[in-house]
């Protein structure tokens, strides 16, 4: 048996002795020594192909449209709107007030037409989703950077010098608002967007203004990009910025059961699901 999956093995049996129904793994398409493992040596499924979307944070404040509100929402309002919206959304956690309430947790922000609503006029969570207006979008922002950084490795003279320049150019014509590479290069923090969601014709937009309006505040914080991810037939997607050099349409999903009897049935096995057009990520599991 090799290291990898006496490794597999040992996980899994702890999994089971603190309760764990199920085990999943995350990996790249690519990486096919990783899904041959899973898949062939230890009973896993292929689940999903959900996308990592990351955008860079700029050295220039991005603006936001003057058509989009943006309304902070308290911890309990949050849970609320949660639970009354996206309860049945795959992978939702029970628990969501200790997410939301979690101190890496920034806040969470809600996006209307401008007009409809402000925060002197909000009228909670129960009201607004009796007569929500005709587009709408909400989430939630992790503060990763206090748990790990990252770094990119590898990369030549060239490109490090190339991409210092527009950081240069970025801070000295801010008005440009020249698309700069962040220093990636030196380890860096991030924040990661969870808790997507929206609806009507105008959705995209209300979550490209919360995008931007993270973006910024991922600046203030000295984060060198913003991150999500979504399942891969989520419509949001589209209004979510983001630099595909630096994201993953790739990431692969598998799982597994580890208990062999359940009340439920096969209607109750995950791994025999079909996958639903969006996913909620929780956060403290990235």
């Amino acid at each position: 048996m090799g290291i990898g999956l006496k490794l597999v093995k040992k996980m899994e049996a702890w999994f089971k002795d603190n309760g764990a129904e199920y085990s999943y793994m995350a990996t790249e398409t690519e990486n096919l020594a990783s899904v041959k493992l899973f898949t062939e040596k230890c009973g896993y499924t292929k689940f999903r192909t959900p996308s990592i979307l990351v955008n860079p944070v700029y050295a220039h404040r991005t603006k936001i449209s003057r058509k989009v509100t943006i309304i902070p929402l308290t911890p309990s309002d949050a849970v609320i709107f949660y639970r009354n919206r996206f309860s049945t959304t795959e992978f939702f956690p029970n628990d969501i007030d200790a997410v939301v309430n979690n101190k890496l947790s920034l806040g969470t922000f809600l996006a209307v037409p401008s007009g409809s609503y402000s925060v002197k006029t909000w009228p909670g969570p129960d009201r607004f989703l009796l007569g929500p207006p005709c587009s709408w979008a909400i989430l939630s922002v992790w503060n990763s950077k206090e748990v790990f950084k990252l770094e990119v490795r590898g990369a030549s003279r060239v490109k490090r010098g190339l991409a210092k320049t527009t950081r240069i150019l970025d801070r000295a014509l801010p008005w440009l608002k020249v698309p700069s590479v962040p220093d990636l290069f030196r380890p860096f923090g991030f924040h990661f967007l969870y808790g997507l969601g929206g609806e009507g014709p105008k959705k995209l937009k209300m979550v490209k203004a919360l995008c931007e309006f993270a973006h910024n505040l991922a600046m203030e914080c000295g984060c060198g990009v913003v991150a999500t991810e979504v399942a891969s037939c989520e419509p949001l997607r589209f209004g979510i910025p983001h630099w595909k050099m630096l994201s993953c349409a790739n990431d692969l999903w598998c799982i597994k059961r580890l208990v062999d009897d359940y009340s439920d049935g096969s209607i109750g096995d995950w791994t025999k699901s079909m996958p639903g057009i969006s996913i909620f990520v929780d956060p403290r599991e990235i």
